[in-house]
């Protein structure tokens, strides 16, 4: 009972900053949404609670934009996670082993840099004076014509949040033992069998880290959707910090805010269900039947996953 107390002592301080720090925060944020603003220097106002911010949220106007990040997100996740994955299967298996940890310091450089000053530097990439354009204006091919669309911002979610995809999927792929492959290999398998049937159901962890930590903060970011998108890629994220800092609506921007978070939620949670749904024939194909030990009772159904078969035989 005292190892236990102490343990539980331990977590005390991480349960105090996410108490003061996440949870008071978004319980702020979800009682002003059901506020109002009141007049035109107020920013908020709780003694009339209604609904009526979320129905504004629901217009047209505000669910286009709305629809635009979901895509931006969606997209984004999808297109690290196309980049990333054949970037960390090499650093993982095809790499040399001393050479690994200079590797990953390489994907770590971007984070040495501000985030805003590395959406910036892309901002004077593809602007029509930019060395890009330059070069396609001496080829003939004319400028470089994205700057402030959503092909930008795309451009720039997926180089901001790359690396946060090829780190935890390195570390699955890693953890993969060698011998699974080279098992599966002598049984016949090709490359792409071996990746789809052993290796990528075993870092399925990672694969879910790593869409995790791409697609919830990519929801929220406004600053690369600013820079580079303009008013053709406009984000949530911009919506709700304007209604904060210019418009001084708070109760409007903590109902877009709260619409946020559960359509992010709900997207996960969505995604969890299908990654679910399609393990089902992988658990199904690992079932197998032991005979009865009596000899009179029925076969009993045992099931094994990928995940539980043996990584190494001991010689």
């Amino acid at each position: 009972m005292r190892k236990r107390s102490f343990g539980a002592l331990l977590a005390v301080p991480a349960w105090i900053w996410l108490l003061f720090f996440f949870v008071v925060p978004v319980g702020l944020i979800v009682y002003y949404s059901f506020g109002y603003k009141p007049g035109l220097f107020g920013t908020h106002a709780n003694d009339k609670m209604s609904l009526d911010r979320y129905a504004e949220v629901l217009t047209p106007t505000f669910f286009a934009t709305f629809q635009n990040t979901l895509w931006i997100g969606l997209a984004g996740t999808a297109l690290c996670f196309i980049i990333g994955a054949p970037v960390a299967y090499w650093m993982a298996t095809k790499a040399a082993p001393s050479r690994r940890g200079l590797l990953v310091a390489l994907v770590m450089v971007p984070f040495w840099t501000n985030f805003l000053v590395r959406t910036i530097g892309w901002q004077v990439i593809l602007s029509p004076d930019g060395w890009i354009s330059t070069v396609l204006k001496w080829v003939g091919l004319g400028p470089l014509d994205i700057l402030y669309t959503r092909p930008a911002v795309l451009l720039g979610v997926v180089y901001n949040y790359l690396p946060l995809m090829i780190l935890p999927l390195f570390v699955a792929f890693d953890r993969v033992h060698g011998s699974l492959r080279e098992a599966s290999k002598d049984l016949g398998a090709g490359r792409w069998t071996t990746f789809l049937r052993i290796t990528l159901p075993l870092a399925s962890p990672g694969v879910l880290a790593g869409v995790m930590l791409v697609f919830i903060p990519l929801m929220g970011d406004y600053i690369t959707a600013t820079v580079l998108g303009g008013a053709k890629g406009n984000m949530i994220g911009q919506l709700v910090a304007s209604q904060f800092q210019t418009a001084q609506n708070w109760a409007l921007g903590s109902a877009m805010a709260v619409m946020l978070i559960l359509i992010v939620m709900l997207t996960v949670a969505v995604g969890i269900a299908i990654v679910w749904l399609v393990r089902l024939p992988v658990r199904a194909h690992y079932r197998v039947t032991l005979p009865p030990e009596d000899g009179g009772a029925a076969p009993v159904p045992v099931t094994r996953t990928a995940e539980q078969q043996p990584q190494e035989v001991p010689a």
